[in-house]
């Protein structure tokens, strides 16, 4: 170990950009098994792991680098799932730039970060290539059931936890296939779909039961999926795309990001996908423009430019510094030909029927906000014209009115919509009923969705428990 100062930091080989941007493939190559070795062993090994501090997971990174840097990789393994229900999922889409890495310890001091998001891919990669990762074996089955609405991060980890216990878990979910956000709204190039299928299927394989297109509220309500199970956790996520106010909104030809990308994802699934069939929700030959600066924003314009459009164009309001999305993959971006439009805000989008321009207004930055970052504000006079034939809007998601969706009025949401919980319990004020991941803090990282599945299953596993001993006093009484 304590190689960094020798040893200079090195990602993976990344394909190169006429090639990547022909396909969807992932575009890092895999670290070969000296290279792994070598990348880990740059680790300090700290008192104070920063890396481990900065994870919302608290995942045990430098344990697992000295074992992959001393070959020792089942169990680098076993460390990085012991705290992790899908450590190859935030390997690759993590934004590691914001947490573990950039507050390695050897990044403050110069040396460059120690590579752990690639190097926690190899681990898990090969655990699965070896068939290191095996279904959960019950050792004790149990009668009470926890019915789980939302087969996304959040929900699928709660349910992996819970069954190691031998709870029988049932995972209800609206869409076709288990995954959620991970199979419709993340690339290929970022995520290959075999990565979740795989996982969803070592679900299946630990006697996790998923009911796919089943909507609470029409084929049954909350209270009657509540009386069926002992316990129920909503993990729904939030999907409800935020809106831009100007004139002109109504045109056509200007679509929410989930519904672009997930028109893209499921036609690399193979579906049938009759929008973009049609070359609707196809940006071939078309001047894209993305409005927004998150991680979702990337992945349309990177789709974007995969889809051969003729020009891609990102605006967004503040400067590049002050973007919430993952440097690294603004940086991708750019190397594949996106234009980035700092300090640009949409005025009015202008047409016929579809929109065929975008007036823009540029701007500046002002005194910081609440949020600490400086405020855009408008500079006058300064409202130019942008070509676009397909606008995509991806600024941030907002709740769905669960309430009313779930046919339980009752149900309590806060001013924001999300569900209201006690934050020891995680429990919502109606008994029994449990929700976690973007339903309770708005939209996040699926890291966070997976620490809060996974703090729920303990939760729901307390209250079960106190349910027995509970019919246990009144049976001795």
């Amino acid at each position: 170990m304590l190689q960094f100062v020798d040893l200079k930091q090195e990602t993976p080989v990344k394909r190169d950009t006429s090639k990547r941007k022909e396909d969807f493939k992932e575009i890092y190559n895999e670290y070969i098994t000296e290279k792994a070795k070598e990348q880990s062993s740059r680790c300090s090994q700290c008192g104070v792991p920063f890396c481990q501090i900065h994870c919302p997971l608290s995942n045990n990174i430098p344990d697992w680098l000295k074992l992959t840097a001393e070959g020792r990789l089942q169990e680098a393994y076993e460390v990085s799932q012991s705290t992790n229900n899908m450590p190859e999922v935030c390997g690759r889409i993590c934004p590691q730039d914001r947490l573990c890495e950039g507050n390695c310890v050897i990044e403050q001091s110069g040396h460059g970060t120690v590579t752990i998001g690639s190097i926690e891919k190899y681990i898990n990669d090969t655990a699965w290539e070896k068939g290191w990762v095996k279904p959960i074996k019950v050792k004790r089955e149990l009668k009470q059931t926890v019915g789980i609405i939302g087969a996304g991060p959040a929900g699928m980890a709660c349910a992996e936890e819970l069954r190691k216990s031998g709870y029988q878990v049932t995972i209800y979910d609206r869409y076709d296939r288990p995954g959620g956000l991970l199979i419709y709204g993340i690339p290929n190039f970022k995520l290959e779909k075999f990565v979740v299928e795989r996982r969803t299927k070592l679900l299946k394989d630990s006697g996790i039961k998923f009911i796919q297109n089943f909507e609470v509220g029409k084929n049954k309500t909350l209270y009657e999926l509540k009386d069926k199970h002992d316990a129920i956790l909503i993990a729904t996520g939030v999907y409800k795309a935020r809106e831009i106010e100007i004139p002109g909104q109504n045109l056509k030809n200007i679509f929410p990001a989930m519904e672009f990308l997930t028109a893209s994802n499921r036609k690399g699934l193979g579906d049938e996908v009759k929008l973009f069939d049609d070359g609707t929700l196809n940006a071939e030959g078309k001047d894209v423009v993305v409005i927004g600066g998150g991680d979702t924003a990337m992945d349309c314009v990177r789709t974007s430019v995969r889809q051969k459009a003729n020009s891609v164009k990102c605006l967004y309001r503040r400067d590049r510094e002050n973007m919430p999305g993952s440097a690294r993959e603004v940086g991708n971006a750019i190397e594949e030909g996106v234009e980035f439009i700092w300090l640009t805000n949409p005025k009015k989008f202008i047409g016929e029927k579809k929109v065929e321009h975008i007036e823009v207004n540029k701007m500046k930055l002002g005194e910081p906000d609440a949020s600490g970052r400086r405020r855009p504000e408008i500079e006058v006079g300064s409202e130019y014209k942008i070509k676009a034939d397909i606008v995509i809007k991806s600024l941030g998601f907002d709740p769905e009115n669960l309430p009313k969706l779930f046919n339980a009025e009752e149900l309590a949401v806060t001013q924001w919509g999300t569900i209201k919980i006690d934050i020891k319990s995680m429990q919502t004020n109606l008994e029994g009923v449990f929700a976690a991941g973007d339903i309770v803090r708005g939209a996040s990282l699926v890291v966070w969705a997976i620490r809060d599945g996974r703090d729920a299953a303990t939760q729901i596993e307390k209250y079960l428990q106190s349910k027995i001993n509970k019919n246990k006093s009144v049976e001795a009484a």
